[in-house]
């Protein structure tokens, strides 16, 4: 009997396990297998297309990528397009947060409109975008509107000087109402009771801004800085299909960077160790962030 309910029980220990084996699967096969196989392919020289050549070579992969000047430039036009990305796109969510949470006739087509951006895969944003910001005025609609108020046509994707940041307006656009949303379900579990309490003491807007509603969604910021900040750093959507990194490189982030060594030039062992380089970047900005976020509480 004792045997028998000893069994019964070592069955039901094991069926949590066999709920999430499915997940677990998944997660080693496309993300920890992938992690070892890129850690152990960046100390060798290792071509797709002379899979019999491949040979140790410890360190020089990383040595000869801190001295690559076009992999230092990926890294400052990826930093370049975080700084400017995620400040921009967090005031952008949170401010279209404040205006659509009012209890108003219609306010969901709004919440509606401003999210549907993201409902739309980034490659094909891209490619709409790459139309409206198309030079020629007559095709592009963005020189078409500046040409009809009598402004000079701008050069938008085809200038080093702002393709950069045009691709910084487009990844606004696209992405800002994803945020608001989280944004907006903060805003709605924030105690009513704290604002009716800062109205009997005669708070203005700000001050209720200020004391209420921006220490109350600290970790709601805490967050998006983040997974902002991560998605900043992985940009590679925008330029493959926009620019491919151009002009000038003024475009070439770590990630394309990654794909075009990868994939484009079949150098596996250089791109596994640019790669690895791009981990412990993104994840020593992510402890910073979070910290500095936590130290200014």
């Amino acid at each position: 009997m004792k045997n028998a309910i000893s069994l019964k029980r070592n069955c039901f220990d094991i069926v949590p396990y066999l709920f999430i084996a499915p997940a677990l699967l998944v997660l080693a096969s496309f993300i920890i297998l992938p992690v070892i196989m890129a850690v152990r392919y960046s100390f060798y020289n290792f071509n797709m297309l002379r899979p019999d050549r491949i040979s140790l070579i410890g360190v020089e992969n990383y040595k000869n990528i801190i001295t690559d000047d076009l992999f230092l430039t990926a890294i400052g036009n990826t930093f370049r397009y975080a700084f400017i990305l995620v400040p921009i796109e967090v005031v952008v969510a949170f401010g279209l947060a404040l205006l659509v949470n009012n209890s108003i006739r219609g306010i969901s087509i709004y919440r509606i409109a401003y999210f549907s951006p993201m409902l739309t895969s980034m490659t094909v944003v891209s490619i709409l975008w790459t139309f409206i910001y198309n030079p020629t005025p007559g095709q592009g609609l963005l020189n078409s509107f500046l040409a009809n108020i009598g402004l000079a046509p701008c050069p938008f994707l085809r200038s080093a000087d702002t393709a950069l940041n045009s691709i910084v307006a487009m990844s606004v656009w696209q992405s800002a109402g994803n945020y608001m949303m989280i944004f907006l379900a903060g805003l709605q579990g924030v105690s009513t009771e704290l604002y009716e309490a800062a109205d009997i003491d005669g708070a203005g807007w700000w001050r209720k801004m200020r004391s209420i509603t921006i220490p109350s969604l600290h970790n709601v910021f805490v967050f998006i800085v983040l997974m902002t900040t991560i998605a900043a750093m992985k940009m590679f959507t925008q330029s493959f299909v926009m620019t491919q990194g151009g002009p000038d490189n003024s475009t070439m982030t770590i990630v394309y960077y990654v794909y075009q060594q990868g994939l484009q030039f079949r150098n596996i062992g250089y791109a596994s160790a640019a790669s690895v380089i791009f981990f412990f970047i993104v994840l020593l900005l992510s402890t910073a962030i979070k910290k500095f976020v936590d130290s200014e509480r």
